[in-house]
């Protein structure tokens, strides 16, 4: 089966809400990570045969198949073809894997795999919200869906919750998790990390979610996001704006082009899991990767674990078996953002450069995602300058 190779990865800063990137319209700050992730790859634009890129809200700016319109903008051909997916948070992730598939598939030879949300603009559930809001109603409105799962509520602030339950996940380990994020966050900057994958857009040049001043006394006097719950803003992830993207080749197209291959795409999953607590996947989706890939836990030199939620973490770990310390090491989105449909590519952005940063050899990648859905990204970092 021909191999899958990343060949560069890139992302912009990730913005806070109303922060430095609000202003910009999504099809610009795609463009602009496209544009610079093609020309870091070294690819003829010509040569790319598919822009695949996860949005989760297509509504208004973010509508109308906008990887095309964002294709267009970057500047590239108008014979490139483009496509955007919805797999809800994993959406970005799932373009890599539809990316991959292509490549190894042997019908394409250089994909563009990434995604945008800019959540200030566009808010989470917005596409539904509108849609109800002008008499179209709303998914589990349907008669089919009720007789299965009744009315109760299904949202991820439920799930989160019951999972913290279930796993007797206390708010005191979740906020303790939640500082450690903004810690591993605050140091990677610090430290000059992040520099080799983030393309600055204008004067935004950092990533803005990470807090210095967090603490465990600070969030200790938060309220809960439902009384008597266990969950609060401190351990969820950041409403965020951002992009990133991935250009993947196969081995005939590195060899063409002499591109530079970055790692190899090794393994992939995607799961179903129960949509009430919505969350839970990325635990089946990490058991059916590693079976895939003939690995275990103890062979992943990182792993990437969104962090919608500490819980949802922190429930990974005890049923995984995987090490903290290997697990979000320069911090995840309680910290650094989830501006949603760009998350999943701004992960495997970062575990890529990390990867090949520290010398190891595997990483992990995988997400929980809207509907009780997950997937999971085993990939190989290759030696290289």
């Amino acid at each position: 089966m021909p191999e899958a190779y990343v060949v560069a990865a890139a992302r912009t800063p990730v913005g806070r809400r109303k922060g430095g990137l609000s202003g910009i319209h999504p099809v610009d700050l795609g463009a602009g990570i496209l544009q610079a992730v093609v020309e870091r790859a070294g690819v003829p634009p010509e040569s790319v045969d598919d822009v695949v890129m996860g949005v989760v809200d297509q509504v208004g700016a973010q509508s109308t198949n906008v990887a095309r319109t964002i294709t267009l903008a970057a500047g590239l051909p108008e014979s490139v073809p483009a496509v955007t997916i919805d797999r809800q948070c994993g959406s970005s992730q799932q373009a890599v894997h539809f990316a991959a598939q292509a490549i190894m598939s042997g019908q394409m030879d250089v994909v563009v795999a990434g995604g945008v949300e800019v959540m200030s603009l566009i808010p989470i559930a917005a596409s539904a919200f509108v849609g109800r809001d002008a008499g179209m109603g709303m998914p589990r409105e349907a008669p089919s869906w009720h007789a299965r799962y009744g009315d109760q509520e299904i949202s991820q602030f439920r799930g989160a919750g019951l999972i913290a339950e279930d796993w007797d996940v206390s708010r005191e380990d979740m906020e303790q998790w939640a500082l450690s994020s903004h810690q591993r966050a605050v140091a990677a900057q610090d430290a000059g990390l992040f520099v080799d994958e983030v393309v600055p857009v204008g004067d935004v040049v950092h990533d803005e979610g990470p807090r210095r001043s967090t603490s465990l006394e600070s969030m200790a006097g938060l309220e809960p996001l439902v009384p008597g719950g266990r969950l609060t803003a401190a351990v969820s992830s950041q409403i965020s704006d951002g992009a990133a993207a991935l250009v993947l080749a196969s081995a005939d197209a590195v060899r063409e082009h002499g591109l530079t291959p970055l790692a190899r795409v090794h393994a992939m999953s995607v799961v179903g899991a129960d949509p009430v607590r919505m969350l839970t996947g990325p635990i089946p989706a990490t058991q059916k990767v590693l079976a895939r890939a003939g690995l275990g836990v103890r062979d992943i030199d990182a792993f990437e674990v969104n962090e919608a939620f500490a819980s949802v973490v922190l429930a990974w770990l005890s049923e995984t078996g995987a090490d903290p310390e290997r697990t979000n090491p320069l911090g995840g989105a309680i910290a650094l953002g989830h501006p949603l449909g760009a998350t999943g590519a701004r992960l495997m952005t970062t575990m890529i450069h990390h990867l090949r940063r520290t010398g190891g050899r595997y990483g992990l990648q995988t997400m929980c995602e809207g509907g009780g859905l997950a997937n999971a990204t085993i990939i190989e970092a290759l030696e290289g300058e």
